[in-house]
């Protein structure tokens, strides 16, 4: 049964729940002329918008350049969960970092939640936050795997507590019978609107005196002592330019787009449920994810509609009926919702690398970059923008740590890397049916 409901005051955003439920936002104007400025940002999302609220903070001249609107990306369009945790295992990359920076990055998998926590209490942004957050288990070697991880999370003094469910116990979070058991962590992780999150620091950077300007693409880039950046009405010249366009850059800086892969995902959100409806099948009102490659992840919102994602395929190819695909998946997890409608369904791109480590480092002296969150993004896009505002301000210790990570420049080039990441996904997935 579906109602689609396109936004009907943000045509601009794609058709999402998020941009029809966004808080009430003056759009930013276009660039026209020029501005000079000590710091550029290329990207309104995360990664850029938090770049310009740090910088702003600590006194620098910035200037965002957003080609569409603020959070039009992956930031104003995936499952709204605050994850901690940077990367997949860190520790494969001690031979980068050594003991040492492993360790700094697990710190930093912390720090990047409490970022939000307190920029959501400083700028009083109205998000949605809550925490809770669960891990739920499809098979038997899941449970093994939640069980070790949370050894290895308290082996490190993991600040927040986890809980290890069971069959029975998961259903304090999740009613449903297709999990057996999952780790369930109460006040490190959660689940917010992530739009309104973007678009309340964003409004935080503004006020810090930052210049943002939408409807901004960046159609020209020139390097040197001084950069200047082209858009179809305007020219910035910057002392030091950040590229945070991700899956979306294109191929402004070439040698990024070789290093990573725009992958995508699907999402649908329910019609509101009743509230016992929204209390049965999900008593946690927790954020959850299942630890398959290509995994399902919901959550309820604020008015209790359930907003079911997944379907991650590095094709760049969505189904025309994603929306009853989606829906098959949701109901396999909640029979209980088949009388229920489905009033949103979007899609959009995420950045992918090899190694499944953000990428974090330098064109030249003066041009940073940060990309390749691999669908983990909301919470380590705050600690990567932290760590760049860093360097610029002259402390690059940490910026060094990810810096020292090799990334690999995807096999096949610009027109067969995807069919071989497709093949590789292909085989992950068969692997998860074991």
């Amino acid at each position: 049964m579906f109602g689609l409901k396109f936004p009907e005051n943000n045509r601009e955003h794609t058709t999402s729940y998020y941009a029809a439920t966004s808080m009430a936002n003056d759009n930013y104007p276009a660039l026209e002329g020029q501005v000079t400025t000590d710091v550029a940002v290329v990207g309104g999302g995360f990664s850029g918008v938090n770049t310009a609220l740090e910088l702003s903070e600590r006194g620098y001249e910035v200037t965002l350049l957003e080609a569409n609107r603020l959070a039009w990306g992956a930031s104003g369009r995936n499952g709204g969960q605050v994850i901690g945790g940077i990367g997949h295992d860190p520790n494969q990359f001690s031979k980068f970092v050594g003991d040492e920076g492993v360790r700094a990055i697990y710190d930093m998998g912390i720090e990047c939640v409490e970022i939000i926590r307190e920029r959501v209490a400083e700028y009083n942004i109205d998000c949605d936050l809550r925490w809770g957050y669960c891990d739920v288990a499809l098979k038997p070697r899941h449970l093994k795997w939640f069980e070790n991880s949370k050894k290895e999370q308290e082996a490190i003094a993991y600040p927040h507590p986890l809980t290890l469910l069971d069959r029975d116990s998961i259903k304090d979070y999740v009613d449903s019978d297709a999990y057996l058991g999952g780790l369930y962590n109460a006040t490190g992780a959660g689940h917010l609107h992530p739009m309104n999150l973007c678009l309340g620091e964003a409004k935080a950077a503004s006020a810090q005196g930052a210049q943002i300007f939408e409807q901004s693409a960046v159609v020209g880039l020139e390097m040197g002592e001084r950069v200047s950046l082209f858009t179809e009405n305007g020219c910035v010249n910057a002392r030091v330019l950040v590229l945070c366009g991700n899956a979306y850059l294109g191929n402004l800086a070439p040698e990024l787009a070789q290093k990573m892969i725009p992958a995508s995902t699907c999402v649908i959100a329910t019609e509101p449920l009743k509230p016992a409806l929204a209390s049965k099948i999900m008593p946690g009102n927790v954020a959850v994810c299942d630890p398959r490659t290509a995994l399902d992840y919901f959550r309820l919102t604020s008015d209790r509609r359930l907003l079911f994602g997944g379907l991650s395929n590095y094709t760049g190819l969505v189904p025309k009926n994603y929306p009853q695909v989606m829906q098959k998946k949701m109901l396999r997890i909640f029979p209980d919702l088949e009388s229920v409608g489905i009033d949103f369904a979007w899609d959009g791109q995420m950045g992918i690398g090899i190694n499944r480590m953000p990428q974090l480092g330098k064109l030249a002296d003066n041009v940073y970059f940060m990309q390749a969150y691999a669908g983990h993004g909301v919470a380590p896009t705050h600690i990567m923008a932290r760590i760049i505002a860093e360097a610029i301000a002259g402390h690059p210790e940490r910026f060094k740590i990810f810096a020292s990570i090799e990334h690999r420049a995807f096999p096949g080039g610009r027109y067969l890397r995807r069919p071989g990441m497709a093949l590789g996904m292909l085989y992950y997935k068969a692997l998860d049916y074991f």
